[in-house]
């Protein structure tokens, strides 16, 4: 399965694969930051649950792969970051993940 991404105003279009190679860089994002990442079960509504005040990320760990990809690409979208403690390649793939609209 393929997720696209395109941004407004421009036609190039960027496909995600669900692969654990992306969830690992995912993971490498959110590793980069002062969250901190967990996996672990859960009666989530909406697969995973943010601590702001404790800046913990818990993520379903009986999700599979796509579960784990989408809620991670939520959270990132949904938490502020500190982009000048991310990696060059960190910041290029937070920039598309944040400023891009998800085309299934």
């Amino acid at each position: 399965m393929i997720i696209w991404w395109s941004w407004l105003g421009n036609t190039s279009l960027m496909s995600i694969k669900y692969t654990k190679h992306f969830l690992n860089k995912l993971e490498d994002v959110m590793s980069e930051t002062d969250y901190i990442l967990r996996y672990e079960k859960g009666n989530f509504q909406s697969g995973y649950c943010i601590l702001n005040d404790s800046k913990i990320a818990i993520v379903n760990k009986f999700f599979a792969l796509e579960g784990k990809i989408n809620s991670l690409v939520e959270i990132l979208k949904s938490i502020q970051l500190d982009t000048s403690k991310l990696s060059e390649s960190n910041k290029k793939l937070y920039a598309e993940i944040t400023q891009n609209q998800l085309q299934l």
